[in-house]
C-alpha cells in the first residue's frame, strides 16, 4: 500500500450509502439506493455492509455480482451473504482487514441486526478503514457510546460518517457529542430525511459543528460528490 497526496473522491448516493474512491480502488459502503436501481457507473472494488437491514444491506449482493468484487461484513452477516451467492470476505471485532489500499478494521455499534425473515446476522458494526494512509469512519447504525474516542487511537480521523435521523441511531445532539469524542478533520452527516421518522435539520447540526468543534461539517445531497 502506497500512500498518496492524491485527494479522495466521496460519493453520497443517499440514506447511509458513502462511495470512496482513490488510486483505482471504490469502496461502496451500506448500498441502499432510496432512487432506484443503483447506476452502472458505480464499480466497486469492495462493497461494504454494517449491518442485515434493509436501509443498509441494500443492493450489496447484485452490486458485488456485477462488479465481480467481494463484500466485507461481520462474520455472520458475511456468511448469509456467500449464501445468497456473494464473494465474501469475513471478520469480526479487533482486527485489521488488509487490502491493497490499506485496511479496515471493523468496529462496534449499538444497534441490531437482523435479515429479511427476522433471522439473526451477527452484531450491528461500524467500519473504520485506512484508504491510502487517510482515516475514514462509517458509524452504520449506531447509539452513541463513549467508545468512539478510542478510534482516535489509530491516528488522526480525516473524516467521519454519523448518522443523525434520531429515533433509530443517533439525533444530532448525541452526534454532536460523537464529533467531541472523535475530532474528526470533517464529518458527513447521514441517516437523515430519508423517511419522515428521521426527518432533521442537517443546516442546525452543521451550525453546531462548526460552532462547538475543531471539525468541519459536509452535509451533502444525494447524488452529490466532493473530493476530501
Amino acid at each position: 500500500m502506497t500512500e498518496t497526496n492524491e485527494l479522495t473522491s466521496i460519493k453520497f448516493w443517499g440514506h447511509a450509502f458513502v462511495s470512496l474512491t482513490q488510486g483505482g480502488q471504490t469502496l461502496a459502503i451500506d448500498p441502499y439506493y432510496p432512487a432506484g436501481e443503483i447506476p452502472l457507473s458505480l464499480e466497486p472494488t469492495l462493497v461494504l455492509v454494517t449491518h442485515g437491514h434493509g436501509d443498509h444491506l441494500g443492493e450489496a449482493v447484485p452490486l458485488a455480482k456485477r462488479a465481480g468484487c467481494e463484500i466485507l461484513a461481520i462474520t455472520d452477516l458475511a456468511r448469509y451473504l456467500h449464501g445468497e451467492g456473494a464473494a465474501v470476505r469475513t471478520a469480526h471485532f479487533g482486527g485489521k482487514v488488509a487490502f491493497p489500499f490499506g485496511w479496515v478494521k471493523i468496529v462496534p455499534a449499538i444497534h441490531s441486526s437482523t435479515g429479511p425473515q427476522g433471522q439473526y446476522l451477527g452484531e450491528p458494526a461500524g467500519f473504520l478503514i485506512q484508504l491510502f494512509g487517510r482515516l475514514f469512519y462509517h458509524a452504520g447504525d449506531t447509539a452513541l457510546f463513549s467508545d468512539m474516542a478510542l478510534l482516535k487511537n489509530e491516528g488522526p480521523l480525516h473524516c467521519a460518517f454519523l448518522p443523525i435521523g434520531g429515533l433509530y441511531t443517533m439525533d444530532p445532539q448525541d452526534a454532536l457529542e460523537a464529533v467531541r469524542l472523535l475530532s474528526p478533520a470533517w464529518v458527513v452527516p447521514i441517516h437523515f430525511n430519508t423517511f419522515p421518522q428521521i426527518a432533521q435539520d442537517s443546516a442546525s447540526f452543521s451550525r453546531l459543528v462548526e460552532a462547538e468543534t475543531t471539525s468541519r461539517a459536509l452535509v451533502m445531497s444525494p447524488g452529490e460528490e466532493r473530493m476530501l
